[in-house]
C-alpha cells in the first residue's frame, strides 16, 4: 500500500495501492468487484470495531454506569450484529423485525431496547415474552396495550417513557425527531408527558425505570443536547416531587453526525460524552437527583463510517452547456438518502490512478426510472471513463435498510474484509429472491 485515504471520509484502512486502486484491509475493491458483482457495499471490520471501542470508551470513562446500544434502524444483519455485541455495545431495534433478527444473531434480550411510535399489539407482545430488557412508550394507546399483555403474560415489564422536550435541531426536518410538531414522544411543555406518567401509575405491571428522548440525526450541534437534557432531567425531578418516581434511567438517543463529505468535520466521540455527562451532572446537581443509568443509541457513527458502495460507470452523457451525467449501475433502490433527505456525498475513481488534469464537474446518476435518481448532483471526477468503479464512502448507514426492488432491481451483494479475510454479510439477490411470494411467479420458477 502506498497513500492512505482521507480517513475522516474512508475506514481507517482503506488506501490507494501502487497501480492505483483503492483497497480497503488489503482487498483491492476492483478485485471485489469481479469476484461479488456491482452494486457492492463493502465493511471495513477495522473501522467498525473502532468506531464501537471509541464511543464506548468515551462515555465509561465519562460515566461509568453507562448503556451503549447500537440504533438497528441504522442497519443490520448476522454479521455486524456479532461485531457490535463482541466490542459490547446492546442493541435498539424498532419493529418485530428488528427484534426477530436480533435475537436470532443470540443477542441477549435484556440487552435490547425497543422503540417505535406505533408498536402493534403482536409486537408488543412478542417483546414482553421474549424479556426485552427496555420498552420505550410513546403514545397512550401503547401503555394501555402493553398494560394488558403484561397482565396476561403475567409478568412485569420495564419501560421508559419518551419524552418530546420541544427542541429543534439543525439537521433536514425529516430526521429531525424532537421538535413538538413531532410524532414522536410525549411533548413536556402541554402536559402530555405529565398525562402518560400518570397514566403509568395505575398499571402495576409497568415498572417506569425512567425517560428517554432523541431529537434528530445527523447532529454537530451541542447546544440542542443540553437543553434537551436539561429539559428531560426537570420533568424527571417534577416527577419525583409529584409522585415518588425515581428517575433510574435517562437515554438522551443518539444521532451523532458523520463526514459525507471532505469539508464536513464531526465530533467525536469523546466531545459528546463530554457535553452529554457535563450537561446531565449539572442538571442532576441542579435538581438534587441521584445519577441514573445513562443510556446512548448510536447508530449512524458505528456504521456510517465503515461502510463504502461501489458501482460501475456504464455510461457518460454530456449534456453541452448544462450538465455531464456519469451513470453506474445503482442508485435509489440502494440509496435512497439523496432523494429522501438531499443527502450529499462524493466519490472517488476506484479501480485506478485517476487522471487528476481531466478533472470536471459531473453529476453521478443511478439507473432507475426517475428524475430524482441522483447521488451526487455535483462532483469533481478526474477523468472518468466507462467501465470505472466509483466508490462512495459513508455508506455503511441508512442505505441499505431502506434497500428495494424498484424497477425490479436485485438488492445489492454486502461484505466485510478484516483479519480474517472476506465475509459475505449479504449475499446479491437473484431471480429466486424476486419471485418469493409471489405464487404466480413461483409458480412459474418451479415449472422451469
Amino acid at each position: 500500500m502506498s497513500d492512505s485515504m482521507n480517513t475522516t471520509l474512508w475506514p481507517v484502512d482503506t488506501h490507494r495501492s501502487e497501480t492505483g486502486g483503492i483497497a480497503i484491509a488489503g482487498h483491492s475493491l476492483d478485485d471485489l468487484a469481479s469476484e461479488y458483482g456491482t452494486p457492492l457495499y463493502v465493511f471495513s471490520e477495522a473501522e467498525l470495531r473502532g468506531n464501537c471501542r471509541e464511543v464506548l470508551s468515551a462515555f465509561r470513562d465519562a460515566w461509568p454506569n453507562t448503556r451503549v446500544v447500537y440504533a438497528g434502524k441504522a442497519g443490520l444483519n448476522g454479521t455486524l450484529i456479532q461485531v457490535v455485541t463482541e466490542e459490547g455495545l446492546g442493541l435498539d431495534v424498532v419493529s418485530s423485525g428488528e427484534l426477530a433478527i436480533t435475537l436470532a444473531a443470540g443477542v441477549h434480550p435484556a440487552e435490547i431496547s425497543f422503540h417505535g411510535n406505533n408498536k402493534g399489539p403482536d409486537e408488543l407482545r412478542g417483546a414482553v415474552r421474549a424479556g426485552v430488557g427496555k420498552i420505550v412508550l410513546d403514545n397512550l394507546d401503547e401503555i394501555d396495550r402493553i398494560a394488558a399483555i403484561a397482565k396476561e403474560e403475567g409478568t412485569t415489564t420495564s419501560a421508559l417513557v419518551r419524552l418530546n422536550p420541544g427542541v429543534d435541531v439543525h439537521t433536514h426536518r425529516n430526521i429531525s425527531t424532537g421538535i413538538t410538531d413531532s410524532k414522536f414522544g410525549f411533548p413536556i411543555a402541554n402536559g402530555q408527558a405529565r398525562d402518560a406518567v400518570e397514566r403509568l401509575l395505575a398499571y402495576p405491571h409497568i415498572d417506569l425505570l425512567g425517560y428517554h428522548t432523541h431529537i434528530g440525526s445527523q447532529l454537530f450541534d451541542s447546544d440542542a443536547y443540553v437543553a434537551a437534557i436539561d429539559e428531560a432531567v426537570a420533568f424527571g425531578a417534577e416527577m419525583r416531587r409529584d409522585h415518588g418516581i425515581e428517575m433510574r434511567h435517562l437515554s438522551p438517543g443518539g444521532g451523532f453526525g458523520i463526514a459525507y463529505l471532505d469539508e464536513d468535520e464531526p465530533k467525536p466521540a469523546n466531545y459528546w460524552a463530554a457535553v452529554i455527562t457535563g450537561a446531565l451532572r449539572d442538571a442532576l446537581t441542579r435538581h438534587d437527583m441521584p445519577d441514573p443509568v445513562l443510556t446512548i443509541e448510536p447508530g449512524r457513527s458505528v456504521a456510517g463510517p465503515a461502510g463504502v458502495a461501489v458501482y460501475r460507470v456504464g455510461s457518460i452523457k454530456e449534456i453541452p452547456g448544462t450538465r455531464t451525467y456519469v451513470a453506474v449501475d445503482g442508485g435509489m433502490a440502494d440509496n435512497i438518502r439523496p432523494a429522501l433527505y438531499e443527502a450529499r456525498y462524493t466519490a472517488a475513481v476506484a479501480n485506478r490512478h485517476p487522471v487528476v488534469a481531466g478533472s470536471r464537474d459531473v453529476a453521478v446518476v443511478g439507473k432507475y426510472c426517475e428524475s430524482g435518481d441522483i447521488l451526487i448532483g455535483h462532483v469533481s471526477l478526474p477523468d472518468v471513463r466507462v467501465n470505472d468503479l466509483l466508490a462512495i464512502p459513508a455508506c455503511g448507514a441508512y442505505c441499505l435498510p431502506m434497500a428495494s426492488n424498484y424497477n425490479g432491481a436485485f438488492k445489492p451483494a454486502v461484505i466485510m474484509v478484516g483479519p480474517s479475510g472476506v465475509r459475505v454479510m449479504k449475499k446479491r439477490e437473484t431471480r429466486e429472491d424476486l419471485f418469493r411470494n409471489d405464487p404466480v411467479l413461483e409458480a412459474v420458477a418451479a415449472r422451469s
